[in-house]
């Protein structure tokens, strides 16, 4: 077991510390221009896409975080929030 292992088993409370997550766990909002038409568009850091209310543009969020490499997302961000994180779209 390594090191890391053995602090996560000793501390669970260090999910809520997680500075990887903590954008997931406690959304922050951004705006941003939809590519089509120019309109602002409100999306959360914990959202994957929103579509734009003036014309339909569906914007992708960057989400590029722990959640897709370490092996405690499931248990630091929740069961739904890691499905819906970790999900495949099929176009």
């Amino acid at each position: 077991m390594c090191q890391e292992d053995n602090l996560w088993q000793r501390d669970p409370a260090m999910y809520d510390h997680c500075p990887g997550a903590a954008n997931i766990r406690t959304p922050t909002l951004s705006i941003r221009k939809c590519p089509q038409c120019g309109e602002e568009v409100e999306i959360f850091s914990s959202d994957v896409s929103v579509k734009c209310s003036k014309c339909g543009f569906v914007i992708y969020n960057d989400i590029a975080s722990c959640v897709q490499w370490c092996k405690h997302a499931r248990e630091c961000v929740g069961e739904e929030m890691y499905r819906k994180l970790t999900e495949k779209k099929v176009a």
